[in-house]
Order: structure tokens, then sequence, then C-alpha cells
């Protein structure tokens, strides 16, 4: 029986790459002054009330300036997923 003809393949080439676009990115430099100024003002809040008792910063809230000072602290953090 005869021998059939041996079909070589193409050795693969990739596609010439794409040229890269120029991205302008936003300056996102203003996130951490942001961030860590957030969480100074919550800490800060939440010291200064278990320090004066409860008399300072808001009095008429009582307790719930632990929220106002933990609502800081969560701000900063959303703050924080906006920084690249």
């Amino acid at each position: 029986m005869p021998k059939s003809r041996i079909r070589k393949k193409d050795d693969y080439t990739p596609p010439p790459a794409k040229q890269a676009t120029n991205i302008k990115l936003t300056s996102r430099s203003w996130v951490a002054p942001v961030m860590l100024a957030l969480f100074l003002i919550g800490l800060a809040w939440i010291v200064v009330f278990y320090v004066t008792d409860g008399k300072l910063p808001i009095e008429s809230i009582d307790n719930f300036n632990i929220v106002v000072g933990f609502a800081f602290i969560a701000a900063g953090f959303g703050v924080s997923t906006q920084w690249k």
C-alpha cells in the first residue's frame, strides 16, 4: 500500500499585538489623606467621648456619640475602596 503524503502544519505565530492605547488614569492622591483623616476623626470622637464622661463632643445624643465615631471610621473604610 502506498504511503500517504505527510502534511506539515504551519508553526503557530501569535497575532500581532495590539498597540497599547494611552489610558489616562485619574489621580487619586486625595484618597489616602482623606481616609486617614476620617479614621483619626472617628478615633478622636470616641476617645473624647470617653475621656469627658459623655459631656463632649455632643452631650444631647449621649451614647450615640460612639455610633458617630464609628460612622467616621466606616466612612474611612468606604473611601479606602477608591485607593489604587
